[in-house]
């Protein structure tokens, strides 16, 4: 007996939950990442002045910062990414197809 596939659906389904819920969760996006890039920034310049001033250092504070910025973009990024590629619905998680069954 021959093997058929099944006809894909025509219109696929949304991944977003419709209506206020999904905006909801997308103003929560939005502020996590207002929050999220100063907050960083802040929270490396900390530590660095902390660091300045137990080492008797002066660039620490500076690099601190530079550093928490760019952890906080790099984290905004990887989360961008993984909303565009759909991960959040169970798409590309890196498990494989299961569309290969003979």
């Amino acid at each position: 007996m021959p093997f058929n596939r099944a006809i894909p659906e025509s219109k696929p389904r949304p991944a977003k939950p419709a209506g206020a819920l999904g905006a909801l969760a997308q103003a929560e996006k939005m502020l996590d990442v207002a929050i999220l890039l100063p907050l960083a920034a802040f929270v490396g310049w900390l530590v660095g002045a902390w660091l300045d001033r137990h080492l008797h250092q002066s660039w620490i504070g500076v690099a601190g910062s530079l550093f928490g910025g760019v952890s906080a973009l790099v984290y905004v990024a990887r989360m961008a990414i993984r909303s565009m590629s759909g991960a959040g619905n169970g798409k590309n998680s890196g498990k494989g197809s299961s569309n290969n069954k003979p």
